[in-house]
């Protein structure tokens, strides 16, 4: 590999890295926001309906990821989804 060649690749790999950080800080940002929660508020649904909804919401991102080849999103999605089935299994008892 030349000098050319190791630049674009060592580019590509910088705007990846930035792309997936935005992700996360939106996923923590919409996490930690009331007004994430506020349409499940809005339907007077309680925490355990408004984390169902959201899993599923979820799953579908991570489905779409899946078939676009975006195994990036897919880590921060399965993480997100994590935190949401920790929300659920309050409730399981």
């Amino acid at each position: 590999m030349n000098n050319e060649q190791l630049e674009l690749l060592s580019t590509k790999i910088v705007d990846k890295m930035i792309k997936l950080k935005s992700l996360e800080e939106w996923f923590s940002d919409v996490n930690e926001s009331p007004e994430s929660w506020k349409v499940y508020q809005d339907l007077e649904m309680d925490e355990e309906a408004a984390a169902y909804g959201e899993l599923a919401k979820l799953m579908t991102l991570m489905d779409i990821c899946k078939q676009d080849e975006a195994y990036e999103k897919c880590a921060i999605i399965k993480d997100r989804i994590s935190e949401t089935k920790r929300i659920i299994k309050k409730y399981k008892k």
